[in-house]
């Protein structure tokens, strides 16, 4: 029987064996992905005779353990990180996010407080002072590293709720459009807000936030002596990537005395490149913004980030100071960001987004941001081309929506086809979309962000899909 290993330790032999084992797989995985398929359909039948025992009494050699890893993970996990995946909002990751996360847990940083880690709270705001400077931010403004947009979505949330409301919230209202990503339904949810004190409000041609509606809905509400008190803008759209108009919602919202809140988890990455300032007019007029660097900006899972403009406001809403954190404080200068937001415990997500943009630099992600901006404008070139398929939302910011609608289907038909392609895509392994729905349609979605995906990616992914639509057309008509 192996001998227990109760100082969980292993020799520096060891360790570096593991590791290099480790990194060859990493490498393997980036260096061939092209030529594996993008998706794996695993049932939970499979999943649990592959993993599915006992705890454990006593352990196994790391080689064994990482080996299993290889052959039964490895190969039952989707590859967000491939070039043809075009579902949801992928996060094409990079190598050195990937090493720097390592660092980070090999050194077990906890990024809660200075006086544990001073080096990792200075990175975290030099960082944090980047971004705010890309959104045009002032220098009192400040921010936070977070799991994702879902948190940052919520700290913002809290923040505005503090500065505009205190303690009373129960007459308040939060508006946004009905293309807010679902993450503002459940942060409102969360903090406490009934459902009706968020309202959805409608869109125009392009699925950007009507200000007109806006504007009408906040006077209709304040004669009905309720509280406006917050906005939610969005800088990218999940569904077709859309930014709403922030100079005129931010117009409103200074004569309105309402938080402006910028929900760039997706889209705010492309305030890098100057090809986009019109498209981002207002955005430094926002209280608040969240964006999420395992989007578009490479980064490796999880890193999101919220910025505030005033930045005092953070502490003020989630600082407590009980009697055990009293020698964690420090002098005025010490950042520490427990005190910033929800978690005490944080991991050092920042790493990764300073080293890679240490690495690289910022020319290589501003680059990386068009081309994937132009991949999405030659998908719909190359769609439109085709005469069975309809572009339902232009190319806008690596994001296009489109359906398979030959003369012969009526729109139910359409709409029935285009909903079977996605579980043939998913057999079919060689690309991964999504479906969505816009004004009743169903339609087939790409978001287009991987710095490594092709013309050719694009281009053999849109001939695939139409013979399998054919082929399910034919079988529908059949039926």
């Amino acid at each position: 029987m192996k001998k227990s290993n109760e100082t969980l330790t292993l020799s520096p032999d060891e360790m570096r064996q593991a590791g290099y084992q480790a990194v060859d797989l990493v490498v393997e995985h980036l260096a061939n992905l092209e030529s594996k398929p993008v998706t794996r359909r695993a049932t939970r039948e499979e999943m649990e005779t592959l993993f599915r025992e006992p705890l454990p009494e006593n352990g196994s050699p790391t080689a064994e353990v990482l080996a299993k890893l290889e052959e039964d993970f490895c190969t039952n996990i989707m590859h967000l990180d491939h070039p043809r995946f075009f579902a949801f909002v992928s996060s094409p990751g990079n190598f050195v996010g990937a090493l720097a996360d390592f660092v980070a847990s090999g050194f077990n940083v906890f990024a809660g407080t200075w006086l544990e880690s001073s080096a990792a709270a200075e990175i975290e705001m030099v960082t944090i002072d980047w971004l705010k400077e890309l959104a045009g931010f002032p220098a009192e403004a400040s921010g936070l590293f977070v799991s994702g947009g879902s948190m940052a979505n919520l700290t913002a949330l809290a923040v505005a709720r503090e500065a505009r409301l205190k303690n009373d919230f129960s007459n308040a209202v939060v508006y946004c459009s009905e293309q807010t990503h679902s993450s503002i339904d459940r942060g409102v949810k969360v903090l406490g807000f009934a459902p009706n004190q968020l309202k959805k409000l409608p869109v125009d041609e392009h699925f950007r936030l009507r200000s007109g509606a806006l504007k009408t809905a906040v006077k209709k509400d304040r004669e009905q002596g309720k509280k406006p008190f917050c906005v939610i803008a969005n800088i990218g759209t999940t569904n077709t990537g859309a930014v709403d108009p922030l100079s005129e919602i931010a117009e409103i919202c200074r004569a309105e005395n309402l938080w402006l809140h910028g929900d760039g988890a997706y889209g705010a990455a492309a305030l890098l490149s100057p090809k986009f300032e019109r498209l981002f007019e207002g955005v430094s007029e926002l209280d608040s913004l969240t964006l999420d660097p395992h989007k578009w900006l490479f980064q490796p899972y999880s890193a999101g980030c919220v910025l505030v403009r005033e930045g005092d406001l953070l502490r003020k809403t989630f600082d407590v100071s009980p009697e055990y954190l009293k020698d964690a404080g420090g002098r005025d200068d010490e950042v520490n960001f427990f005190e910033r937001g929800v978690e005490l415990t944080r991991g050092f997500r920042a790493l990764k987004l300073w080293a890679s943009f240490k690495v690289f630099g910022a020319q290589a992600f501003r680059e990386a941001i068009e081309h994937g901006v132009d991949l999405a404008e030659y998908a719909e070139k190359f769609l439109r081309s085709l005469p069975s398929w309809q572009v339902c939302s232009s190319a806008q910011l690596g994001v296009i929506t489109f359906r398979f609608k030959p003369a012969e289907l009526n729109e139910n038909e359409a709409n029935a086809v285009n909903a079977s392609l996605i579980p043939k895509i998913i057999d079919d392994g060689f690309a991964m979309l999504s479906t969505t729905i816009l004004n009743g349609k169903i339609l087939l979605r790409m978001c287009i962000i991987n710095p490594r995906t092709t013309e050719r990616d694009i281009a053999d992914t849109i001939l695939r899909l139409e013979r399998m639509a054919k082929s399910e057309k034919d079988e529908f008509l059949k039926s």
